[in-house]
């Protein structure tokens, strides 16, 4: 196996940690009614992958695995925001569930489209 490879795994659980601290700053100790600090974890998550995608073969692919599948893939978290929407569903928030849904969808979308072109720009640059 890779030694590029575990460190990657290694980055995974940063990411993981990264994505607890985040929530819970986030997140009063009562709760919230609206899971903002996983939204504000995938958006932020979508628009650093973005940029590492944008510079390409300005950086290391090793450093690209490292970061985007590892830190970012275990700082992002595509089943929490399932998990929260189903849970806001049973709790007969339907509203809020759908703008978790969707809104986490459309805001990733855009964050990473802004992170491509700042990515691809400064690799131009």
């Amino acid at each position: 196996m890779s030694p590029w490879l575990l460190v990657a795994a290694l980055a995974g659980g940063v990411g993981a940690g990264l994505r607890y601290l985040v929530d819970r700053l986030l997140t009063p100790a009562g709760g919230m009614r609206f899971p903002w600090g996983i939204l504000v974890v995938n958006v932020s998550g979508s628009f650093a992958l973005g940029v590492l995608t944008g510079l390409g073969a300005a950086i290391a692919p090793e450093l690209s695995l490292v970061l985007g599948l590892g830190l970012l893939g275990g700082y992002t978290t595509f089943s929490t925001v399932s998990v929260e929407t189903v849970l806001l569903a049973q709790r007969k928030r339907r509203r809020d569930a759908a703008l978790n849904l969707f809104g986490t969808l459309v805001l990733a979308l855009l964050a990473a489209g802004f992170g491509l072109l700042l990515g691809g720009g400064i690799a131009a640059a």
